[in-house]
């Protein structure tokens, strides 16, 4: 005897079939399909954020060298907080790339972010030596006294002593030689020392720094012991020009002095060395652990990716 199903039992029948036919489907529409979309907008942040961090790090790098090459302290403050700036976005993204690895990156895009971290740390402490001496701009504060107010002093000094010479010329008296030899051995050695003035700034060695300041200690022993006898000489008569030409020297020593001790701290000969040299090795390590961790990510397989999925991630945003 056969049991044919009633019409009551073929409606349940096919209801319970639509309902499991749309249970199958809300399960692969919210697992397979929302997934792979998910995956590539993960991916897509990741590979964002380390974009944003490699240009951040290039205009740090940018806005540091402007802060060493600046020639007022104006610029050269400027260019330094904007260097600290674009810094702080970079560790902003260090800080959010960590957080999302956190979440579902792979152990080598942690090992690289971890590598970042530890060249991108050195970065930092270098940047903080590095734009710390920048702004100070002692080398170019001491060109500026000693093309400025010091070669002033110095050109008074010739002048005044070269009319002694003219005049001493003019007479045969032993008294008017020795005058004249006093007088050109005076100019010799004060041009001697302005001329030294210039390398000492320049140097970025206290050896070679003590040794130039041996030989203008030298030079100025024989401009003062000059002017010593010009105004034995010459002082029982008077003569305004030596007064003129000695108070111009005692004023170019005061400024030789402020000179040598700004040379002597070499905040932008050290600033720019420190440039060349750690801050630009720090540089390439922090961008080369970039390149390999943006590599990594991008190179991350999303599960059920399909032949129409796009290829880069930053495409979808």
């Amino acid at each position: 005897m056969t049991i044919r199903p009633s019409s009551r039992d073929f409606v349940w029948m096919i209801a319970g079939g639509i309902i499991f036919l749309a249970l199958v489907l809300t399960v692969m529409h919210f697992h397979r399909e929302p997934n792979v979309a998910e995956q590539i907008l993960f991916k897509a942040e990741r590979v964002e954020l380390v974009s944003q961090m490699s240009q951040a790090l290039a205009s740090a790098s940018e806005a540091e060298k402007s802060a060493v090459l600046a020639i007022t302290d104006q610029d050269s403050q400027k260019f330094a907080d904007e260097a600290r700036e674009a810094t702080a976005l970079v560790e902003q993204g260090r800080s959010s790339l960590g957080s999302l690895l956190d979440v579902g990156g792979t152990n080598s895009e942690k090992e690289l972010l971890a590598k970042f971290s530890l060249a991108f740390t050195e970065y930092k402490r270098i940047d903080d030596d590095l734009l710390a001496l920048a702004v100070q701009n002692t080398n170019l504060k001491a060109y500026s006294l000693a093309y400025g107010p010091a070669a002033v002093e110095i050109t008074k000094m010739h002048d005044v002593l070269s009319r002694i010479v003219e005049e001493s010329a003019n007479s045969n008296t032993p008294e008017a030689k020795r005058s004249m030899l006093l007088a050109s051995v005076a100019q010799a050695s004060a041009l001697q020392i302005q001329t030294l003035l210039a390398p000492h700034i320049a140097e970025e060695s206290d050896q070679k720094m003590d040794d130039l300041e041996a030989l203008m200690t030298t030079e100025d022993q024989k401009v003062r012991k000059s002017l010593e006898g010009l105004n034995a000489l010459l002082k029982p008569k008077g003569n305004p020009d030596l007064e003129t030409a000695t108070a111009a020297y005692a004023r170019f020593r005061n400024l030789r002095t402020q000179i040598l001790k700004l040379s002597r701290e070499n905040t932008n000969v050290h600033s720019l060395a420190i440039s060349l040299n750690q801050k630009r090795k720090a540089m390439f390590a922090c961008q080369a652990a970039l390149t390999a961790l943006d590599q990594a990510i991008r190179g991350e397989p999303v599960e059920g990716e399909g032949e129409n999925a796009p290829t880069n991630p930053r495409k979808i945003l």
